[in-house]
């Protein structure tokens, strides 16, 4: 038996049901940043000193996420292998 369910949603409705943050005006923030440094001619500007203390703990939360599904995926599939069986 298959099941099929179609969902229309906005990214902004989906952000909010997986329970995501809104980061629209993070970006802004540095952009903005990005853009006064650059307009200003800062010598040695690197782009990515300025995200350097969010990536940190963002790409820790990323790896943690990964795991969880991945623990998620296998816990399932080995559960699952003998209840195929009629």
């Amino acid at each position: 038996m298959n099941f099929k369910i179609d969902v229309d949603m906005t990214p902004e409705e989906l952000r909010k049901v997986l329970g995501l943050p809104d980061v629209e005006s993070f970006q802004k923030e540095m952009m903005n940043k990005i853009q006064e440094r650059m307009d200003a001619g800062v010598e040695g500007y690197d782009p990515l000193t300025l995200f350097k203390p969010y990536m940190n703990s963002g790409l820790d939360s990323m790896d943690a996420m990964q795991k969880m599904l991945l623990n998620l995926m296998t816990s399932y599939t080995s559960g699952h292998k003998g209840s195929d069986k009629k």
